[in-house]
């Protein structure tokens, strides 16, 4: 049964640092390309960051890049995500998402592509 969940949300003030992580299994996590995603309270999930099996390439949405960082430690079967500089504009629950690829240097950025999903955490920035 595969399995993500995510952990290391909470209630935080602007300006500070965050690392999220997301434990997996029940799949092969080494072969999986990987994202997080994010929904803001009334507003459609986005996309957030995205690492491939290989960790050669990431991706950023702009409204993140310059002050995150997405990383992947295959022998813990873990997908992380550092945000500094924290935004009000950042709170949202988080998700991560695996997908297998058929390249491990593939980087998925669509959602509608991702088959596997955790519950979410939730980040609360204050001002």
């Amino acid at each position: 049964q595969v399995q993500l969940s995510e952990s290391g949300g909470g209630f935080v003030q602007a300006g500070d640092s965050l690392r999220l992580a997301c434990v997996s299994s029940g799949f092969s996590f080494s072969s999986y390309a990987l994202g997080w995603f994010r929904q803001a309270p009334g507003k459609d999930r986005e996309f957030v960051a995205a690492i491939s099996a290989s960790s050669i390439n990431t991706y950023y949405a702009d409204s993140v890049k310059g002050r995150s960082r997405i990383s992947r430690d295959n022998a813990k079967k873990t997908v992380y995500l550092r945000i500094d500089n924290l935004k009000p504009e950042d709170t949202a629950v988080y998700y991560c998402a695996s997908k297998r690829a058929l390249s491990d240097t593939y980087v998925i950025r669509d959602q509608n592509s991702y088959r596997n999903w955790g519950q979410g955490t939730r980040v609360t920035v204050s001002s």
